[in-house]
């Protein structure tokens, strides 16, 4: 995520309250954890979450890379550019400072927990598995039929985070990367909203 060019882009649909997110936020996550608990009811597979700092440096180079990567691809991918300025406004304008604290923990630990701490190992660790499960993120990343830039997006960083999963065989990668971009992606956004409203 990356913030947007134009300070004041309009999302297509009415704009959610603060209190819609933090709530759409939160049935989500549980929706993701329900599902990947009814997963393991059937496959058990499921890689390890381990903490360890050699895995704490591995996560936040991942979120760095994958931070700069989205800044970069917004600069010059102007369909990827009006995805995020439209998932941004309507996700994230409505939110204090505070509540993004929500939105690096919520997703980064659903989400992870079920794409790639579930679906990966089941489907298998290996090219197909993650080919496989960074579709599925992305195309859970879709918002309305003129974002298809944002779920290709999407799918790319999955990608990225599931080979840091394989390699490291620690979900705890993949978490941490995944907290840190959306946090420092989002504080930044919300910062140049401020200062393009002053």
């Amino acid at each position: 995520m990356e913030p947007p060019s134009n300070p004041t882009p309009q999302p297509e649909m009415e704009p959610l309250s603060r209190v819609q997110v933090l709530t759409a936020m939160g049935v989500t996550a549980i929706v993701l954890l329900l599902v990947a608990r009814i997963w393991l009811l059937f496959d058990p597979s499921l890689l390890p979450f381990t903490w360890s700092t050699v895995d704490l440096l591995w996560g936040v180079g991942l979120g760095v890379a994958v931070t700069i990567a989205s800044s970069i691809a917004y600069r010059l991918w102007t369909g990827y550019r009006q995805s995020a300025d439209h998932y941004l406004a309507l996700i994230i304008q409505p939110l204090a400072l505070p509540d993004l604290i929500w939105l690096g923990l919520l997703p980064g630990l659903s989400e992870e927990l079920l794409f790639r701490g579930v679906m990966l190992p089941s489907i298998g660790l290996n090219w197909y598995g993650l080919v496989i499960s960074s579709l599925c993120f992305g195309v859970m990343h879709f918002n309305g039929s003129q974002q298809w830039s944002y779920v290709i997006w999407a799918t790319a960083i999955g990608l990225v985070l599931g080979w840091g999963a394989m390699e490291t065989g620690n979900l705890f990668v993949p978490v941490v990367a995944h907290i840190l971009t959306n946090l420092v992606s989002s504080y930044v956004w919300k910062w140049r909203m401020r200062d393009a409203v002053n």
